[in-house]
């Protein structure tokens, strides 16, 4: 009896090892598919990309393709899902690096420039037409991570003495917050210019300014002086 105890356990052992390592393995090349998919619609639209398509540029049948996704929309929904990953992975970076209320807003701002560098229009428009109720998810994820990090930067700076005490943080976050989501939604903006650089960096003075006493202010205006003329990151 002990030693069939022995062998079962010798049997699970190597049998969750096995499973491991594949599951690993599949994580792994289903993380590579997905980089490259996420390239694909940076450059070309996400409606334009046919599953033929993703299997041709990553070299392999559509049948090993789908061992990996569901179908399109699942494979949609992991772009945005590494997208997500991706930011967050940001935000705790910054919050180990220990720079003031502002300068964390400078680099806040930066690291959305280069996500908007490599963003395609018709990538925004074809979530919003063929797949609202992903964009939907992630409009949510996406606003209460930027809460939290808005919310917690207004505190830093109370605390720093670079923003103005008396504001309400509350308001002013889900002001801010209420203001970046209806530019998406602007009759007056076009396409190209919601996900402009210069929009983005426009609403993120404004911001700062509104919400900054004399010491921020200065803080604003010195750390601008310290970028290249003309642009609004290093």
């Amino acid at each position: 009896m002990e030693t069939l105890k022995t062998i079962k356990t010798f049997y699970n052992i190597f049998v969750s090892k096995v499973y491991s390592i594949y599951f690993c393995r599949m994580n792994y090349d289903l993380n590579k598919i997905v980089i490259k998919v996420k390239a694909l619609y940076q450059k070309y639209g996400i409606k334009s990309i046919t599953m033929d398509d993703v299997a041709r540029e990553l070299g392999i049948s559509k049948k090993t393709l789908y061992q990996y996704v569901k179908d399109k929309s699942d494979l949609v929904e992991k772009v945005l899902q590494i997208d997500l990953e991706e930011r967050n992975e940001f935000i705790d970076n910054l919050a180990k690096r220990n720079l003031n209320a502002i300068d964390e807003l400078f680099e806040i701002n930066k690291h959305v420039n280069n996500i908007l560098k490599q963003h395609n229009p018709s990538t925004f428009y074809d979530l919003k037409k063929y797949y609202p109720t992903l964009l939907n998810k992630v409009k949510c994820d996406k606003r209460k991570k930027m809460y939290d990090i808005f919310m917690n930067n207004i505190i830093k700076g109370k605390k720093e003495n670079l923003y103005r005490k008396e504001i309400n943080e509350e308001i002013i976050v889900k002001f801010y917050l209420d203001r970046m989501e209806n530019t998406t939604n602007s009759e007056v903006f076009s396409d190209k210019e919601i996900i402009s650089s210069e929009v983005f960096y426009e609403l993120f003075i404004y911001h700062i300014h509104g919400i900054a006493n004399a010491n921020g202010i200065k803080s604003l205006y010195k750390k601008i002086k310290e970028l290249k003329p003309g642009k609004n990151e290093d």
